[in-house]
């Protein structure tokens, strides 16, 4: 019995080494289950250079956080007690979490939706809802609400994740700061939409600092499954002036990857691309092409073995046309222009515009500008109110809160006032909120009041646009006629009558006025107006936040003194540029300026002022610091150089001369005699001189004295058939054909956002003259001066010179296409360059240019858009006019006159031609604004 149970004992221990010991590996494997997945190993991306090499957009090694499902924490609970504990010490060092979670929160600590537009939130809710459909969204009473507030989704969202289960180390429950409620529903969602690949890290910090780091190092006993990997960053130099040509990167948005997967299958949207300029029309040059790791994981996720591996190959490098000192330079050079402007129109004064005021001549009251830095968020009213708020502030916010209190009692008892009578009878300030409150129930956002079905025809109505009848009378009558919808105030309210419904109406003005951002900055506007708020509390409160650096002195000195101290101090901060002209956002504080050379068609420099911090928006995009940019009153994010489309004004009268000429509607030294006023056509035209009048002028006297009559009379030629009768379309035709050849019809060809051109299509001698509905951007007018320049070439101008690959070997060049070829008289083309050549060397603009060393030619131009506001202000021109070189482009929308164009423009031939150095530039302050008038 003993050697049978030795032997079955020797079996039994031969069995357990064969199945550990030799074959246990093989077991194990076949227990585990593994599967083979394989990775994509992103590419890096290439840089950017500007024509001479100067490093524009690259690449810097940094950390960022992952979180992996190691399958390490069994339960829900478990895991978001291991994510709280990271966002905690994320937060301590102040580091942002990305995710794709498009939810972020304002300035003022409320959540918001961060998708790109209404139809991009819809498509997140779809799929944050998991549906297959935009259309199967619902309303607010249904299971999917596409009504949702962002407040309201992240509610769910803790809801739905198990996040309002978390306990302390003692048990009780743990009470979330909204930040912390906001980046623990990010990094799940970010985290759910990769749930099937659980081998996957997701991303929870791009750019992780060192300290941060260290502590999670320390910490990942308690942080399983967190990392800190090495990755790379994108880094702009020179990133404001550059910002609207080259862009930035982001995260691929859902409706921008099909597009780019038609292009590259490769892409997935953890990718990394370029959202706007450059970076995202080189994309596919940029991108690079991905490696891959093919590897077997376990059925929680574990890497177990890499099977094999393909490295990734960098992106190209882009080289731009553009020359980075003339950008840099240029774009110091618009600011310094626009603050000159500016500070020659700052006048101490209430009321210094009367409706007789020409729009060249309109001044900026202080208050104006006082009121700005509230107004385009210069100064913080966050701050004012905050406990860390000085006691100027404290001061300026009790005024502020005693204000509101007083307006909105006022604005109530003027509401339920049976006798309230019409809105022209009220104090200023109460007629700006009496229009307000409209303006707010109507808005998308409230929908109270349904614009579209008011009775425009209506008595009542005439009686608001003209202020004969209070807001209670015309709200009863919305009331009456169905355009007032008050459902949306309260879904259990039931109205009797039209007085329940007027009381619940007033009802909720009263409550959310306190409330609205927008009518507290109202409330400071006429504060400011009824000395409430004087300038020199914000101007110490500008020290407070410092905005400007601390100076004890000044601020003694502005607590001293009255209002001229004050008015004073605020002039000399806008000519040091202390204060910008972005940052005030007053008339006028947007400039662009095109530098194009003539021989080629490539654009040397393509400048919009004011331009954006775009370091600030790629990687993980700072969303505070978006919305703040979105709402400057300035407009940073729009380009002023290939967007902002206005009347081209005079600038447009060469065209009409060659239009005469070619067309032999005019002879090259037949003369026409302005007498003032062109009085053939009704209303009449006045020319600029009226009244006095230029008399006989050939071609080129005409371009030289920008003679609206003159040019009006050659309009009026084009218009005329041969056999003398007048016809509008012929003479628009013809406008339009001469318009065209120059490429005013079409984009200029750069490879930018550019808004298209837009041809006058009445009025044949308004058109003539530049005015009419022509509406171009300064890029089109780039190219159209550089055709004249050059005598009849047309390029698709460019921003791009070549592209090589990432060891410097070229790939290709970029030259710009020729679009066409003018075939026009010598004569002509003579006519024109020498009239745009007196325009400097004999006409009104003389003066201006005496010193400047380059012999130029050029054309001013001046439009009106609005009596209320200053004329838009251009100049285009090419030098040397001996043998041209480069074009140079300036438009400064509600810039006054066309001086300010042409000033700018001498200091870019300056810097373009060595004349003038980049630290000259960038070591000086406002230009004073030249008083040489020049007549357009």
């Amino acid at each position: 019995m003993s050697c049978v149970y030795a032997v079955l004992v020797s079996i039994l221990v031969i069995r357990l080494y064969r199945l550990q010991i030799l074959e246990g590996e093989s077991y194990l494997k076949d227990y585990i289950q593994m599967t083979e997945k394989t990775v994509s190993l992103p590419a890096t991306r290439g840089n950017i250079f500007d024509c001479n090499g100067k490093l524009l957009a690259y690449n810097r090694l940094s950390y960022c956080v992952t979180v992996q499902d190691t399958g390490d924490y069994r339960t829900a609970l478990e895991r978001n007690s291991m994510l709280y504990r990271l966002v905690r010490i994320l937060n301590r060092h102040g580091e942002k979490v990305t995710g794709r979670f498009e939810v972020g929160m304002a300035e003022d600590g409320s959540y918001v939706f961060t998708s790109s537009s209404e139809e991009a939130r819809k498509r997140f809710l779809r799929d944050l809802y998991g549906l297959r459909r935009v259309e199967e969204l619902t309303g607010s009473g249904g299971k999917y609400p596409s009504d949702i507030t962002a407040a309201e989704l992240v509610a769910s969202r803790i809801k739905y994740y198990g996040l309002d289960r978390l306990k302390d180390g003692d048990g009780r429950p743990v009470e979330l700061t909204p930040l912390e409620a906001l980046e623990l529903v990010n990094i799940r969602y970010t985290m759910g939409l990769t749930a099937y690949q659980r081998y996957e890290a997701t991303t929870v910090v791009n750019k992780v600092q060192d300290e941060t780091r260290m502590e999670l190092l320390e910490s990942q006993a308690e942080l399983l499954g967190v990392n800190c990997e090495p990755t790379t960053e994108r880094v702009y130099n020179d990133s404001i002036p550059f910002s609207p040509i080259i862009g930035y990167v982001g995260r691929v948005q859902e409706d921008q990857l099909s597009k780019l997967q038609e292009k590259n299958s490769d892409y997935s949207l953890s990718d990394i691309v370029g959202r706007t300029g450059i970076e995202e029309y080189m994309e596919q040059e940029l991108h690079g092409k991905k490696g891959s790791r093919t590897m077997y994981v376990d059925n929680v996720g574990h890497i177990m073995e890499v099977k094999s591996e393909t490295s990734s190959v960098a992106g190209n490098d882009v080289f731009l046309s553009i020359d980075r000192d003339l950008q840099v330079g240029i774009y110091h050079i618009l600011e310094q222009h626009l603050a000159g402007v500016l500070a020659a129109k700052l006048v101490n004064e209430d009321e210094p515009n009367t409706e007789r005021t020409d729009s060249t001549e309109r001044l900026i009251p202080i208050k104006d500008a006082y009121y700005q830095l509230i107004g385009n968020n210069v100064l913080s009213l966050k701050h004012l109110k905050s406990p860390e708020a000085s006691a100027t502030e404290q001061a300026i916010a009790a005024k502020l809160a005693a204000y509101r209190e007083s307006s909105v009692a006022e604005i109530r008892r003027e509401l339920l006032d049976p006798a309230a009578g019409p809105i022209s009878a009220l104090p200023e300030d109460q007629k700006a909120f009496m229009y307000y409150i409209f303006t707010l129930l109507s808005s998308e956002q409230t929908g109270l009041i349904q614009r579209e079905k008011i009775d425009t025809a209506s008595e009542y109505y005439a009686g608001w646009k003209d202020d004969s009848i209070s807001l209670r009378e015309f709200l009863y009558h919305g009331i009456a006629d169905g355009w007032v919808d008050a459902s949306g105030l309260s879904a259990s309210t039931r109205y009797s009558g039209a007085d329940d419904v007027y009381q619940s109406l007033v009802d909720y003005i009263t409550g959310a006025l306190p409330e609205d951002q927008n009518f507290e900055k109202l409330l400071c506007r006429h504060m400011i107006r009824n000395n409430i708020v004087g300038g020199k509390e914000l101007c110490i409160a500008l020290f407070d936040q410092g905005v400007l650096p601390y100076d004890e002195e000044e601020v003694r000195l502005l607590s001293l003194n009255g209002m001229d101290y004050a008015f004073q101090f605020f002039v000399r901060q806008v000519s040091e540029l202390n204060l910008t002209p972005a940052q005030l956002a007053l008339d006028p504080c947007t400039a662009g300026c095109v530098v194009t050379d003539v021989r080629t068609g490539k654009v040397r420099a393509l400048v919009s002022y004011p331009g954006y911090d775009n370091n600030r928006l790629t990687n993980t995009m700072d969303v505070e610091y978006y919305n703040r940019i979105v709402a400057d009153e300035s407009l940073p994010l729009y380009n002023n150089a290939t967007q902002a489309r206005k009347a081209p004004g005079s600038t447009f009268k060469p065209i009409t001369a060659i239009a005469g000429l070619e067309e032999n509607v005019l002879g090259l030294l037949e003369p026409i005699t302005c007498t003032g006023i062109y009085d053939i056509i009704r209303p009449p035209m006045r020319c600029w001189i009226y009244p006095g009048s230029h008399g006989a002028e050939n071609v080129v006297e005409g371009i030289r004295n920008s003679c609206n009559f003159f040019f009006a009379e050659v309009g009026h030629r084009l218009a005329t058939g041969v056999t003398g009768e007048y016809d509008t379309s012929l003479g628009l035709s013809r406008i339009r054909k001469y318009a065209s050849m120059f490429g005013l019809d079409r984009k200029s060809g750069v490879e930018i956002i550019e808004n298209e051109p837009m041809i006058s299509n009445e009025s044949p001698e308004q058109s003539s003259i530049g005015q009419g509905t022509h509406s171009f951007a300064n890029v089109q007018l780039s190219r159209y001066v550089t055709t004249i320049a050059n005598r009849g070439t047309v390029y698709n101008l460019s921003i791009l010179d070549h592209v090589s690959d990432w060891q410097g070997g070229l790939l290709y060049t970029v030259e710009p296409d020729v679009s066409e070829h003018i075939e026009i008289r010598d004569s002509t083309w003579n006519a024109v360059q020498q009239g745009m050549r007196e325009v400097i060397e004999l006409g009104s603009a003389r003066r201006l240019f005496t010193d400047l060393e380059v012999n130029i030619a050029g054309k001013t131009g001046t439009a009106q858009e609005s009596k209320n506001r200053a004329n838009h202000a251009f100049f285009i021109s090419f030098g040397p006019f001996e043998n041209p070189q480069l074009a140079v482009t300036v438009n400064i929308p509600y810039g006054y006159t066309s001086t300010n164009a042409a000033s700018v423009s001498k200091d870019v031939y300056r810097l373009c031609f060595g004349y003038t150095s980049l630290d000259y530039v960038l070591n000086t302050g406002a230009q004073s604004a030249s008083s040489v008038r020049i007549e357009d």
